[in-house]
């Protein structure tokens, strides 16, 4: 069984992630621009573009944070995992999604993982899964924001669970000359400033005060994490291993769910739902 002192060690230590070699999972986190993902009894992470070729010519089959080609992000899945996983056997798979993505975005993926033959599909906030991966103290209001290629993020969390969550259809895959870094910081500083408007408790000023937590690919842009410290007035930090921490927080949960199969207190839940 693992105790909280065990848990802490491995979130601490961000170049790895939990290993068993006799359970099968999978931790999945499908981006619109990479693709990662973890198995059980391996001791990397597999990161690839969110890319397939059907006819020899290449399409995107995630978009902005939505499954637009749902076959297509079959073929993808069962061209990254499929050979990977045991036969026979059916594995636990523990999925990142959008905090907006609702229950479309579930429906669409759970279809999509059916090529890896699931026994089981939990989806866990992308959000949760990144204050997983750096065994943040849940117990405390947390900002979030994860800034992707083509999606950002940003997700007020008290009591580990979901309380508001805001969004922009832009990424640093948007970056160009016409489109600078301050876009982006602007944006999540707008979206903050909305939650703290419209929050008529004490909860999301003192998430800020805590600090805002990075993650995502634009985590590691100092061009756009300075410019949000200074704009919102308060730390802003990048998680360690900012692009791969949601898959890692996932391979957490994952871990936890073989240990305790009932899964209380997770924060995850059937991608059915």
């Amino acid at each position: 069984m693992t105790t909280a002192r065990d848990a802490r060690r491995l979130a601490g230590r961000h170049r790895s992630w939990p290993w068993c070699r006799h359970c099968s999972g999978i931790a999945l986190d499908l981006g619109s621009a990479r693709t990662r993902a973890w198995t059980s009894g391996r001791r990397m992470i597999l990161d690839v573009p969110t890319v397939t070729f059907p006819g020899g010519g290449a399409t995107y089959p995630i978009q902005r944070g939505a499954i637009v080609d749902t076959p297509g992000t079959s073929r993808m899945l069962d061209r990254l995992l499929g050979h990977r996983l045991p036969r026979p056997g059916r594995p636990l798979l523990i999925l990142t999604t959008p905090v907006l993505g609702g229950v479309a975005y579930r429906a669409k993926a759970r279809t999509a993982v059916e090529v890896l033959r699931p026994r089981t599909v939990l989806t866990v906030p992308t959000a949760r899964a990144v204050a997983v991966a750096v065994d943040a103290d849940l117990t405390r209001p947390l900002l979030v924001v994860d800034i992707g290629a083509h999606l950002t993020e940003v997700t007020l969390l008290a009591d580990g669970g979901v309380v508001d969550a805001r969004h922009t259809v832009l990424g640093t895959g948007d970056l160009d000359g016409h489109t600078p870094p301050a876009l982006i910081a602007d944006a999540i500083v707008a979206m903050v400033t909305g939650m703290l408007e419209q929050d008529r408790t004490p909860v999301t000023l003192d998430a800020l005060r805590r600090g805002v937590l990075l993650a995502g690919g634009g985590a590691l842009r100092p061009d756009i994490t300075y410019r949000l410290a200074g704009r919102l007035h308060a730390p802003a930090r990048p998680v360690p291993a900012p692009h791969t921490a949601a898959v890692r927080g996932a391979a957490q949960l994952l871990r936890r769910a073989h240990a305790h199969p009932s899964l209380p207190g997770m924060g995850v839940g059937p991608g059915s739902e």
